[in-house]
């Protein structure tokens, strides 16, 4: 079974066999996946739901790789700055949480400061 941590140490080796641990840093990984994001975004533009569906269907490769990339980038982010994927997200869930009781949210889209 793999895990993020075998992933991670995919990754890093990759970077190390590179060396582009120098072009790698905190402000440069974070543009690079806001980057990836909105070239996955672009994807999307202009298009309705079954337009979507019908392109997704036909080459799932294209969205994996920008979906990849992305998520690629912020793993090496959070790895650099000493943030533990699992605990950040844990800790945000339990946040959004209380900001977003299921009571008071369920099936709206509103923000929590209006709710």
């Amino acid at each position: 079974m793999k895990t993020y941590q075998d992933l991670l140490k995919k990754l890093r080796i990759f970077r190390q066999e590179r060396n582009w641990e120098q072009f790698h840093k905190p402000k440069d990984l974070a543009m690079a996946a806001a980057i990836e994001a909105a070239e996955l975004m672009q994807e999307f533009l202009w298009q309705n739901e079954e337009e979507v569906k019908q392109k997704v269907k036909q080459n799932k490769e294209r969205y994996a790789d920008e979906i990849a990339d992305t998520v690629v980038y912020l793993m090496l982010l959070a790895d650099d700055l000493g943030i533990d994927m699992y605990d950040a997200i844990e800790n945000k869930m339990a946040k959004n949480a209380k900001k977003y009781p299921v009571e008071k949210c369920r099936g709206k889209s509103t923000k929590y400061t209006n709710l």
